[in-house]
């Protein structure tokens, strides 16, 4: 599934109660799942990070088109490399 369909799939599964809950609460449930994904990477167990993975996708997918950001568009930071050193793979010296 592209970018595009999986954002409108979850527009038209969640977006009219996300917008009910507003963005404020639904970026607190996409926070909660982040803690979920890291415990289960803490955990390594793999069938949970599969699941939080996706939970984390979909609520961050779901925050996205309530500020009106189509996620398509903004990928295009990282399509020619990193947007710094422009590097594939990336050549930045960490500090």
């Amino acid at each position: 599934m592209d970018i595009d369909k999986f954002q409108k799939l979850i527009e038209e599964t969640y977006l009219k109660k996300d917008a009910n809950r507003g963005l404020s609460k639904t970026f607190m449930w996409f926070t909660e799942e982040v803690g979920e994904l890291s415990r289960a990477l803490r955990e390594n167990n793999k069938e949970e990070m599969e699941k939080e993975f996706a939970d984390v996708l979909a609520w961050l997918f779901s925050l996205a088109s309530l500020s009106g950001i189509r996620m398509e568009e903004t990928i295009t930071k990282y399509t020619e490399g990193c947007p710094v050193c422009h590097g594939i793979p990336c050549i930045c010296i960490e500090k």
